[in-house]
């Protein structure tokens, strides 16, 4: 059984160290967004849910579903859904200021900002009630419906948490509630594997938003956890 892993050229650079633990744990072979050809199976690691939809539809099973990709690439989207199935969310449409304002489909935290005045929905973006305890989230990694791990990321310097901007990353231990938050989340989703993140708000978790191409470099950091490898023996125990 043979598959691909499907990254951007800049994507598959960034990320040299997970491609080689994919390689090291699975027959594989690295290709870009473009590679059209066949594979027992796909791991598609682009946030394009059109590329899962096209292998879909020749009957190839891929790592993330499609429609799980196009749900987390889309964060109004996203939002709308969870709220429609009782996942509390912060305010989305916001009208009032100051508000977070953030690309519909971005990732990293890139071009997210708060504006301090009111502007005309810009096409594209999501414009967001801010939580009560900015600069502090939550991620979680889930593979298949099991919770792998979940680390609190800081930030004394902005109000984006995020470890690749410079976020501080400390291991946190979930409590009863907040499993039982995260596991209604995960049976909204048909997922592999993924990254959710919440922020606090009046001390509580609040969805924030789901990681399709969920990066593992905080877990290899600050655990001894093999995340990539125990995805890799997930794929295979699905054939």
């Amino acid at each position: 059984m043979s598959g691909v892993l499907i990254y951007s050229e800049k994507e598959a650079q960034r990320n040299n160290f997970a491609v080689n633990k994919f390689r090291e744990n699975l027959n594989i072979k690295l290709v870009d967004e473009t590679y059209r050809g066949d594979a027992d199976f796909v791991i598609n690691r682009t946030n394009n849910y059109k590329i899962a939809e096209y292998f879909e539809n020749r009957k190839t099973r891929v790592f993330n579903p499609s429609g799980l990709s196009r749900l987390a690439n889309d964060k109004q989207l996203c939002y709308d859904y969870m709220e429609k199935n009782g996942i509390e969310i912060m305010l989305t449409r916001y009208t009032d200021v100051p508000a977070v304002k953030k690309p519909v489909d971005g990732h990293g935290g890139n071009n997210v900002s708060i504006i301090s005045e009111k502007e005309e929905f810009e096409k594209g973006y999501v414009y967001q009630k801010p939580c009560n305890t900015l600069g502090k989230d939550l991620r979680v990694w889930v593979i298949g419906n099991k919770i792998i791990t979940s680390i609190l990321r800081e930030s004394k310097t902005d109000f984006r948490s995020n470890f690749c901007l410079g976020g501080n990353a400390v291991l946190y231990t979930l409590s009863e509630s907040e499993k039982k938050l995260i596991y209604k989340v995960i049976s909204l989703v048909n997922s592999d594997y993924i990254g959710i993140d919440f922020i606090f708000n009046e001390n509580k978790l609040i969805f924030n938003e789901i990681e399709d191409t969920v990066g593992a470099r905080m877990v290899y950091a600050k655990t001894n956890i093999d995340i990539i490898k125990i995805y890799c023996d997930y794929i295979k125990s699905q054939f």
